[in-house]
């Protein structure tokens, strides 16, 4: 193979180190439990990545060539010159781009080295580090490079999921049970994957929480000046058994993906509790998980732990590009799962998970369970349900956007209550400070102090523990109190909030920014009083947070305009695309009355709805006719 300064030479090595004095040892384990074991079909290309690997990470010009800068413990640690490269930016949960940007020499390779440059050195010098993903394309060859830049920076061990596979609630069980300084999650979330399409990567920080903007802002800065990119001359791991390779005092521990994962959960919930409902003749439990990283989750936990039926789980081996589906778990793009939850004599109970497993949708016999909705139900149920909140919830806390269905549950228990930006890291201060247990986000995601993720598979595992709690005495032939039967208990007590968000993806970034300024234009010379058609305006403003934990300060959240009867109309561009601009639209509106609970939300909702699009512009900011998503 022609030398350059690429994977091939430098990184890859066809496993042998160049330097024949690295000592090197690997240990496999003999056996693995069966939660360790992917299903016959799922597809591993075999090591190394030559084939594929368009991602070269080597020299920005024939001029400038790598240099060893050091060799502690045996290993050689090269240098490779680089230049900045524009776009880096990381957005509301890590940076995401299409594939094939990542795949650019260099690009992946500087934000990892970025990322070390920014982080104090004892946060990483001779620690440990967790490295996971949702098995999407490019993932295998990535692992490769950040193991690589990981040694070649000094960190003294990764630990790495089993193909490469954890899932991002996964991610941060293990970094809190290993004790470890932080984690890499290789995902795009709940965005396609494949060639044609989204890559992304994150940093979690030591408590398992997303790094904050002080950390995220540093590696952008850093990406700016970046000039070399510091990497182990060592050869690619074997992700494919569960063991131990070493590189003089660096090494590699391959995990199984589940079983620290499944330890936690199984403290949290009442497991028999959750199997004495699947395990019913008359519950029929149905879990969609998208050919996304929860398949690898949903036979252990599901069927080998709780008894579920086999054909229970559909879509359940992961795919690097997800069956060529969009692994979002909504009413659009989880459609076969609710064609089959509102068909005749439809199953009792039916969930999808997302890309990376950390999202959530929870379905009842032809009946949707908003996520605003889901987290409220859940909160109000959870001492009773769950024995992880039997001796108190500590507080609970939404998102800017997501309805205020949870704030009547907080008041309504005495809870302290609070709300933020979207974006999961927000949540881990309050979490890490004991001031709060559940909490949740509109965007189909829902999660607890368990670790500093949001969760798919616990909040499935939360809605089961509510219906088992509430069917507990329900004698075998009698009817089973239903998920319907939840929420609409719980709008009878809390009242309802009718919420439907309008999703207009890959817009132009132009038109959606300008949308965003008239928006802020109107705002500001808005006051309390002004009336828009029926409604009358309480406040408007671009949502600004004061971190009650560090003091620090976040604007530009999100345009709101609030109206005296509780109703609001929410802007925000989204932070979690890999193109354009996809411009989010929320509605809301409170209703107390029993008689109109029943009401179709988008009929409830289609005088604010219209109002919204008519105040903003969309159609002429953005040319779109209708939204791509509704929730």
């Amino acid at each position: 193979m022609a030398s350059c300064y690429r994977l091939d030479n430098f990184i890859i090595s066809a496993f042998k180190p160049k330097n024949s004095n690295v000592p090197l040892s690997i240990h496999h384990s003999s056996s693995s439990s069966s939660s360790s074991n992917f299903p016959s079909s799922f597809k591993v290309q075999n090591f190394p990545f030559r084939a594929r690997c368009n991602s070269p990470i080597r020299a920005t010009s024939s001029s400038s060539s790598p240099t060893t800068v050091a060799e502690p413990n045996d290993i050689k640690i090269n240098s490779i010159p680089t230049k900045p490269i524009e776009g880096q930016k990381t957005g509301t949960s890590g940076l995401r781009k299409k594939v094939k940007v990542f795949m650019q020499e260099n690009y992946l390779a500087n934000w990892i080295q970025a990322l070390f440059n920014s982080l104090p050195s004892e946060d990483y010098k001779n620690g440990v580090l967790v490295l996971g993903g949702d098995g999407r394309y490019f993932n295998r060859e990535a692992a490769q490079i950040i193991i690589k830049i990981a040694a070649g920076n000094g960190v003294g061990k990764i630990l790495v999921g089993k193909e490469g596979i954890l899932s991002t609630p996964a991610v941060s069980a293990v970094i809190r049970k290993r004790e470890a300084n932080g984690g890499f999650i290789m995902s795009a979330s709940h965005n396609p994957g494949g060639p044609e399409y989204d890559w992304g990567i994150k940093f979690n920080y030591s408590s398992g929480q997303p790094a904050p903007e002080s950390i995220t802002d540093k590696i952008y800065g850093n990406t700016l000046s970046i000039s070399e990119i510091k990497i182990a001359d060592i050869p690619d791991v074997d992700l494919s058994n569960v063991g131990v390779t070493k590189f003089g005092s660096f090494s590699v521990e391959v995990i199984d993906p589940v079983s620290d994962y499944l330890e936690l959960l199984e403290t949290v919930f009442d497991f028999p509790l959750i199997k004495s409902l699947i395990s019913r003749p008359e519950f029929r439990f149905t879990f969609d998980a998208m050919h996304a990283v929860a398949g690898a989750y949903a036979t252990p936990i599901f069927i080998d732990k709780l008894g579920a039926s086999p054909d229970s789980i559909s879509n359940g081996i992961p795919l690097e590009d997800f069956g060529h589906g969009h692994p979002d778990p909504n009413l659009t793009y989880a459609k076969d799962l609710v064609n089959i939850m509102y068909a005749e004599n439809g199953p009792d109970f039916g969930a999808a998970s997302d890309g990376d497993g950390d999202r959530n949708m929870i379905l009842g016999t032809s009946f949707f369970v908003t996520p605003s909705d889901s987290v409220a139900v859940i909160a109000a149920n959870a001492k009773e349900a769950i024995p992880y909140f039997k001796d108190s919830v500590k507080g609970l806390a939404r998102s800017m956007p997501t309805s205020g269905a949870l704030d009547r549950v907080a008041e309504k228990l005495n809870l302290p209550f609070f709300e933020v930006p979207t974006g999961w890291k927000f949540f881990g201060n309050l979490m890490d400070a004991g001031n709060l247990s559940i909490c949740g986000e509109e965007s189909f995601g829902t999660g607890s102090d368990h670790i500093r993720e949001k969760d798919g598979i616990w909040a499935v595992l939360a809605w089961l523990s509510i219906i088992a709690h509430r069917n507990k005495d329900t004698k075998p032939g009698e009817k089973l109190i239903s998920v319907s039967d939840v929420v609409k208990e719980h709008w009878a007590t809390y009242g309802r909030n009718f919420f439907s968000r309008y999703d207009y993806e890959e817009c132009e970034s132009e038109g959606a920014n300008k949308m965003i300024e008239y928006l802020r234009d109107i705002l500001s010379k808005s006051k309390s009083g002004d009336k828009y058609g029926s409604y009358v305006l309480d406040f408007a403003d671009d949502f600004t947070y004061t971190d009650p934990v560090d003091g620090s300060v976040v604007s530009k959240q999100g345009v709101r305009f609030v109206f005296t009867d509780g109703s609001r109309i929410i802007y925000r561009l989204s932070g979690t695309g890999s193109a354009g601009a996809t411009v989010r639209v929320y509605i809301e509106q409170f209703e107390p009355y029993v008689s109109k609970h029943d009401v179709d939300a988008q009929i409830a909702l289609k005088p604010l709805i219209d109002l919204a699009l008519s105040v903003s512009k969309l159609k002429e900011f953005t040319g779109r006719e209708k939204p791509t998503v509704i929730t």
